[in-house]
């Protein structure tokens, strides 16, 4: 009725926010996600723990392709003895009366100029070794003298500090336990300072004409190349050329290899056209030859 009070409905909520909010919720509901309620503390602790160790764990190693993997060994098969027969007649007549390029008068003197051999050609030794005994003749002299005047000398072979300390304490060694005499075998001779296998069988071979087989780089080249082993290591490759080489020519065997390295078999490119061993060499390992 006209003049009447009317009592005014509370205001409707919007019918837009009311649909917005629903759609909301449905779509929480239809992750999974809780409504209403915060997520429990267990959860966020576990998950946190699960990060953490996450990050202390080390990455694994990235697996090694095959390309890139060392190639397996092959298995070596030993020379045929007719082969390493005419190997060794050819060498012999390319070489006749090889022998060591060290110049020496005495066992001692050889055992020292071996020592200064060391990275060091045979011509600068020789050219160094006559003053070195002319001012100290034996192992006394030479176990006596000052390390500054060994070193003066000798000062042109290379590493001359080293080559000196192991000349006196080498020489030390002959006077304290051998009377001041080069003794004659391998295990005393190795027994001295700065003396190794191979030092001891250039000494054997050549002052005391007891075979032994010197193996340096154009022995270890050469022997690989020709087949008679696949070792690397001097001492093995040593223990593997003494049952296919006849023990009496032990000491002239490695100076046909010595001579025929520098002459012939070059580290990089061998003169393989020239070469007379080469209708029975395998070539392991050449990739360039003249």
């Amino acid at each position: 009725m006209p003049g009447a009070h009317r009592a005014r409905k509370s205001p409707r909520k919007s019918t837009r926010k009311k649909a917005g909010r629903k759609a909301s919720e449905g779509a929480h509901k239809l992750r999974g996600a809780r409504t209403g309620a915060a997520a429990p503390k267990k959860t966020k602790k576990r998950a946190l723990r699960r990060t953490a160790a996450a990050a202390k764990k080390p990455a694994a190693a990235p697996k090694k392709s095959a390309a890139k993997r060392r190639p397996r060994r092959a298995k070596f098969t030993p020379p045929d003895p007719q082969r390493v027969a005419h190997v060794l007649a050819i060498l012999e007549g390319l070489y006749p009366g090889a022998m060591t390029a060290l110049e020496f008068g005495t066992p001692l003197q050889l055992l020292i100029a071996t020592i200064l051999s060391a990275q060091c050609t045979d011509e600068r030794v020789n050219m160094v070794t006559p003053v070195l005994f002319a001012r100290f003749p034996d192992a006394q002299a030479l176990a006596a003298a000052s390390q500054a005047e060994i070193e003066e000398i000798i000062r042109s072979t290379g590493f001359y500090r080293n080559k000196a300390t192991s000349i006196r304490a080498c020489c030390a060694d002959i006077v304290a336990k051998h009377g001041g005499e080069v003794p004659r075998t391998m295990e005393a001779l190795v027994a001295l300072r700065g003396v190794g296998r191979k030092t001891a069988n250039v000494v054997l071979g050549n002052a005391f004409g007891i075979p032994g087989l010197v193996v340096d780089t154009h022995v270890t080249r050469l022997s690989n190349r020709l087949g008679f082993t696949n070792e690397t290591d001097a001492v093995k490759i040593e223990h593997a050329l003494m049952p296919i080489v006849p023990q009496e020519k032990w000491t002239v065997f490695s100076h046909w290899l010595i001579l025929h390295g520098r002459r012939v078999c070059n580290a990089r490119k061998p003169h393989c056209s020239i070469c007379q061993v080469a209708p029975h060499c395998p070539r392991v390992g050449v990739t360039a030859a003249q």
